[in-house]
């Protein structure tokens, strides 16, 4: 994670636009009558049931007291009702009444509308990039607020192994996306990463190959493989190691080189090498700190383009 002062600065004036933009700045949400706080409270009963007032608290992450006080005015205006939980009257839950669900689906709709305009001016890639990163923002920010310390907090990415439907597509798009504006690399290298993967998973029965994939809302936002039957000398031979734009910086690679290394280690690999070049900085730091050592430099152009090629080898401990 960088501590870089401008893009720190640069999230918080995003942030701040967003609110503004999305009509936080008035007194009323999302063409009602209700403050951001009441419409969250009916959409927060939509989506999970009726809820006491102690876990509202906990999903709004508002006080007791300002939570009462908004729940009292929902129900004199007739969008809940309360009712008690299991025949205990200490205790009351509050549901939606027929008013409040007309309410919830005007307000969905007033939402979609917001995000649909807006996603209008973006192009696919650009679209996906932004419900990537909102999902990955919006959940570190939870988790700050539950789990203070960041490593006792839970990551929304997933980390699965195998082929599945879309894997080959989605490799190459983040390899092409992400080498043509870093590098210049065009045709020819996503052609070569489209035959190499495409060739790679027909071989997945081969017990010493394995692809691994870092899902977000079961989006294909990372991949690594380990292809044991692609190297001389019996070695293991790292491959496709990528990540999407909104994934870099938050620990999904650091967890795809573990699951990798492991493979390689459980299986009795001697050694394990992959093949890069010069000036990937954070993928060599990724590498490094993981045994890996540059072992070969020279320039080649295997890509396409003139560059210098590194070999990094990793021993078997």
């Amino acid at each position: 994670m960088t501590n870089s002062s401008t893009l720190i600065e640069d999230i918080r004036s995003a942030s701040r636009l967003m609110v503004r933009e999305l009509g936080f700045m008035n007194a009323t949400l999302a063409a009602t009558g209700y403050s951001a706080s009441a419409v969250h409270a009916l959409l927060e009963i939509d989506a999970h049931g009726p809820l006491s007032a102690a876990q509202l608290v906990q999903l709004l992450g508002l006080e007791k007291s300002s939570i009462s006080r908004l729940l009292g005015k929902l129900v004199e205006a007739g969008e809940l009702v309360e009712s008690t939980v299991d025949g205990d009257g200490r205790i009351k839950s509050l549901g939606l009444t027929a008013q409040g669900r007309h309410s919830v689906q005007e307000i969905h709709a007033y939402g979609r509308m917001q995000v649909e305009t807006a996603m209008r001016q973006l192009n696919p890639t650009q679209q996906q990039t932004v419900a990537q990163g909102i999902a990955l923002y919006a959940q570190a920010l939870k988790s700050r607020r539950q789990a203070p310390d960041s490593r006792t907090a839970a990551s929304p990415i997933a980390i699965e192994s195998g082929y599945r439907p879309g894997l080959v597509g989605r490799v190459v798009e983040m390899h092409a996306d992400f080498y043509s504006r870093y590098s210049g690399f065009g045709q020819f290298f996503e052609s070569q990463v489209a035959s190499g993967i495409a060739e790679f998973v027909g071989r997945l029965d081969n017990p010493g190959n394995r692809i691994w994939a870092a899902l977000l809302n079961g989006r294909i936002v990372g991949s690594v493989a380990i292809d044991g039957g692609d190297a001389d000398n019996d070695e293991a031979h790292l491959r496709w190691f990528i990540l999407d734009d909104g994934c870099r910086g938050g620990g999904v690679g650091k967890r795809l080189l573990e699951q990798a290394v492991a493979f390689c280690d459980e299986s009795g690999f001697p050694a394990t090498h992959l093949w890069t070049f010069s000036g990937l900085n954070a993928a060599r730091h990724l590498y490094e700190a993981h045994g890996f050592v540059l072992t070969h430099e020279a320039e080649g152009n295997q890509w396409g383009s003139v560059v210098t090629e590194q070999q990094f080898t990793r021993r078997k401990p």
